[in-house]
C-alpha cells in the first residue's frame, strides 16, 4: 500500500509537470549561499537580490535528482513544442540537481525583481491546479515555491542573463 502511495505521488507530479510547463512558457513569453554559488558568473550574473522562502510543504519521500531533471526536461519539452522560440532556458544544476535556474534568452525580460516575482505568481496560479495540491487540500495556500520544495529544489535563480539575477532559497 505504501509503495502504491509513493508511485501515485510520482504519477501526480509527472502529470503536473505539463501544467507547470505550459505556465512557464506562457509566463515568460507574455548572502553566504550566494558566495558559494559556483553557477554565478557562468549561467547568470552575481545575484542582485535574494530572499528566503519558508516552505509550508514537505519534500516528497521519493524525490530524487532524476525526478528534478525529469521536471525541467518536461518543461523544456513543452517549450520546444510551441510555435515560437523559447524565451527562457530552464534547467537544474547542482550535484543533486537541487538548483532550479531560469534565464531569459531575450533582452527586456526578467530584468527586475518585480517581473521575477510576477512570473513566480503566474507559476503559482498554475501549480495550484495540480492534482497533488487539491488532494492535499492546499490549492489556495501552497505556492510554486512549495511545489519546488516538494520536488526537492533548494534554490531557484531567475535572471535576465545580463545584469540581473534574483535568488530564492527554499527553507
Amino acid at each position: 500500500m505504501q509503495a502504491g502511495f509513493r508511485t501515485g505521488w510520482q504519477f501526480i507530479l509527472a502529470m503536473g509537470v505539463f501544467a507547470v510547463a505550459a505556465l512557464v512558457a506562457t509566463a515568460i513569453v507574455s548572502g553566504a549561499a550566494q558566495a558559494q554559488d559556483r553557477h554565478s558568473g557562468y549561467y547568470y550574473p552575481e545575484p542582485t537580490s535574494s530572499e528566503t522562502y519558508k516552505a509550508r510543504a514537505f519534500t516528497l519521500p521519493d524525490t530524487s535528482r532524476k525526478s528534478r531533471i525529469a521536471f525541467v526536461t518536461g518543461i523544456t519539452s513543452e517549450q520546444n513544442k510551441a510555435p515560437y522560440a523559447p524565451t527562457a532556458a530552464i534547467f537544474a544544476k547542482g550535484s543533486e540537481a537541487e538548483k532550479l535556474i531560469i534565464v531569459a534568452l531575450d533582452d527586456g525580460r526578467i530584468d527586475t525583481v518585480f517581473r521575477a516575482r510576477a512570473i513566480f505568481a503566474q507559476m503559482t496560479a498554475v501549480a495550484r491546479l495540480l492534482p497533488v495540491f487539491s488532494e492535499l487540500g492546499v490549492e489556495d495556500y501552497f505556492t510554486f515555491f512549495d511545489l519546488a520544495k516538494m520536488l526537492g529544489f533548494e534554490q531557484i535563480t531567475i535572471s535576465n542573463g545580463r545584469d540581473f539575477a534574483h535568488q530564492v532559497l527554499i527553507d
